[in-house]
């Protein structure tokens, strides 16, 4: 792809480059009597969440399945079986919509109800399934596998259909990974009538709680919280060195903080920030990496963090204020190795800031827009509070509604203003099922692998081999480093940093064709008992797995949000693909820290203040100094010598040994220190020495 002028877009473009890159807002065009129909469902089934988050949740497998069954049938309705979005002329079609997709849908929800409406008698059932059982949940595999298709690609109905084909042929799986096999009864008892399978966790968790985050964060942008954000980030650090970019930052920390779609981040803060970026100088590669790093961080930033953070709760049965506290360092660090690169990067260039008059005044905006800031504030202090999940969502978007009504009626009076808030809740209801179509169908589909790991015991075989492999790799390297006068690492510190690589490296290749919340949900069930062997704390284990999940979108060869903002900047799309992936590498050494010092984590067993400050202390250097690297810029420009020795530097400060903590700090020091009396700060066109 060649670079082209950036783009200037409107709503509407903007809508279409959103759709471009994120299969799961690739909705086709319909007939009105079918956008009646599938709008109005969507309303309904906003409704329906919103109240059961105010006045409590019916039984857990009819309310899952209710919420499965309708989702699947709108995803029929919305999607094209075409990866173009749009159908080819159907021979038979019933409102402008082929037969077979009504077929489908149909099919997709009464499979989806069968099990609610039989669940009395499940306890007779489960471990014998009647012909009946096996056809309806062979439907519902079969339709789930096609939706989940349409609405996010080949990859996930792929791994799906792998993971089932190994558990029917295990019998014949050469080495360790053998298995009894099991016959197709079997496998749809387990998936099907249990809550092993499909309506288990995963889809429970999309069905009870994100669904009502997604719908508060997209009613808080229709009260204009997003705009507040972008405007006071570029109030409170446009001035400074390669300004816009430093907003790109910000802005996406904060409206993270309400939204956990990196795609969506990047469109709505990257229309702003991108030109910004580039007219000041950055290249346009750069600019559109820059956004998309920074927007991917909205998924483990408090308080609504996508769809990892519920899961967290019911797979740890912890408060969900405990995972929020739990997140705000990774968070932080997240946007810290994001920044510590854009510093560096400007810094290099010598790019300057926005002018004063660029620049809005902090005051004015908060004057301006506070009202917008209510719900949020609410939905925080509700959860810190500890009320449930459900309830404080459903009193942070009724406020959203409250605060919707007086902004409408004190622009355009009582009456007028009315109608406005009429029509902006209903197209926000609509707008936030929408959106939850697709992640409802992967929860689900999800579940199989789940269950597929339940039935065969893969995920504890995959654990021993992963461990075995470690622990030979940690002997070799321990023993190649038995000259030195003192133990730089122990054996046991050799062997989880060889299991965290592999599991990182796999968490990242997963990250490649799959969204965050499925890789999470996978790598959990596979990973998990790999680094409870390892006797890493779940709590730890859990944050490694989702740290670097979240690379999904900015992992090349499928950055879905690295496209999208390319697609703003007029840039080459791998090229600022490989550049955000570069971007996020500064803060790869944070979860590897976490592991090793759980402290930094701030709710784990151990925590003390000393060992915080010490794990926090070498985090911060560790990225600062592994960002001066890849940058080719700490002060001025870095001989070859000094980045290898920056490499090393930051990878010895992952380690919680007080040893290799200092001589990494020592090391940044004394090339800190060669460039401030060398002056080599001064000019940033410097040549690099070798």
């Amino acid at each position: 792809m060649t670079e082209t002028t950036p783009r200037h877009l409107s709503d509407a473009d903007l809508k279409a480059l959103e759709e471009e890159f994120d299969p799961e807002a690739r909705f086709r065009t319909v007939t009105r009597p079918v956008a009646i129909l599938s709008g109005t469902i969507l309303f309904l089934l906003s409704c329906y969440h919103f109240y059961t988050a105010g006045f409590g949740i019916p039984r857990a497998t009819t309310h899952r399945g209710l919420h499965m069954g309708v989702s699947l049938f709108l995803i029929y309705l919305s999607f094209s079986a075409f990866a173009s979005g749009r159908d080819k002329t159907p021979r038979f079609a019933i409102l402008g919509l082929p037969v077979l997709d009504w077929v489908l849908g149909i099919a997709a929800a009464v499979s989806s109800f069968y099990v609610p409406w039989i669940y009395d008698q499940l306890a007779f059932r489960v471990g014998n399934p009647l012909p009946i059982d096996v056809v309806m949940g062979t439907v519902l595999l079969i339709t789930l596998l096609e939706a989940v298709r349409r609405s996010m690609g080949w990859p996930l109905p792929v791994i799906a259909l792998l993971f089932i084909a190994y558990a029917y042929f295990g019998k014949s799986i050469p080495g360790i990974f053998v298995h009894p096999g099991a016959d197709w009864p079997t496998i749809i008892n387990h998936l099907y009538l249990t809550s092993q399978g499909i309506y288990g966790t995963a889809l429970g968790v999309i069905a009870t709680y994100v669904f009502h985050f997604v719908l508060f964060g997209v009613m808080a942008q229709r009260i204009g919280l997003g705009q507040l954000f972008i405007d006071l980030a570029t109030a409170l650090t446009g001035r400074f060195a390669g300004g816009p970019a430093k907003v790109s930052v910000v802005s996406s920390a904060l409206l993270g903080s309400i939204s956990g779609s990196s795609i969506a981040n990047t469109v709505t803060t990257g229309a702003l920030t991108i030109p910004a970026m580039i007219k000041i100088g950055f290249r346009k590669h750069f600019a559109a990496a820059v956004e998309a790093a920074s927007s991917t961080g909205g998924q483990i930033t408090p308080p609504v963090m996508g769809a990892v953070a519920f899961l967290m709760v019911e797979y740890l049965s912890l408060p969900l204020r405990t995972i929020l506290i739990a997140a705000i360092v990774p968070a932080f660090m997240h946007f810290f190795g994001v920044l510590v690169q854009v510093h560096l990067e400007a810094k290099r260039l010598g790019i300057r800031g926005l002018r004063q008059e660029e620049l809005p005044k902090a005051l004015k905006v908060l004057r301006e827009g506070w009202l917008s800031t209510i719900p949020l504030i609410l939905l925080v202090w509700m959860l810190m509070s500890g009320r449930t999940p459900f309830l404080s969502a459903f009193w942070a978007i009724a406020s959203c509604i409250a605060v919707y009504v007086i902004q409408r009626v004190m622009a355009s009076g009582l009456k007028d203003g009315l109608i406005e808030t009429a029509r902006g809740v209903f197209d926000g209801f609509v707008t936030g099922a929408r959106q939850s179509l697709s992640v409802t169908a992967a929860a689900a589909l999800v579940g199989v692998v789940i269950g597929v790991v339940t039935l065969t015991g893969v995920g504890f075989k995959v654990a021993f081999m992963v461990t075995s492999m470690a622990q030979q790799w940690a002997a070799s390297v321990y023993q190649a480093l038995s000259f030195l006068p003192f133990e730089l690492f122990s054996m046991h510190t050799l062997a989880l940093l060889f299991t965290l690589l592999l599991t990182a490296i796999v968490c990242v290749l997963m990250g490649c064709g799959i969204p965050t919340t499925a890789n999470y949900i996978i790598m959990v069930a596979v990973a998990a008992p790999v680094l409870g062997m390892m006797q890493v704390q779940p709590l730890v284990a859990h944050f490694f797995v989702f740290y670097y999940g979240v690379l999904a979108d900015v992992t090349p060869p499928v950055a879905l949000a690295a496209y999208a903002a390319s697609g703003i900047a007029g840039a080459n799309a791998f090229k600022a693909g490989n550049t955000a992936f570069r971007l996020s590498m500064g803060k790869a050494l944070v979860p590897f820290m976490f592991v090793f010092s759980p402290s930094l984590l701030l709710v784990t067993d151990g925590f003390t203040i000393q060992s915080f400050a010490l794990a926090f202390t070498g985090a911060v250097f560790g990225i600062v100094s592994l960002s001066a690297a890849i940058t080719n810029w700490l002060r001025g420009p870095l001989w070859v010598i000094e980045r290898i020795a920056l490499v090393f530097a930051a990878f010895l400060m992952i380690a919680p040994e007080l040893y290799s903590t200092l001589i990494g700090l020592a090391i940044l020091a004394a090339i800190a220190l060669r460039q401030t009396l060398a002056g080599s700060g001064n000019s940033p066109a410097a040549p690099a020495a070798a």
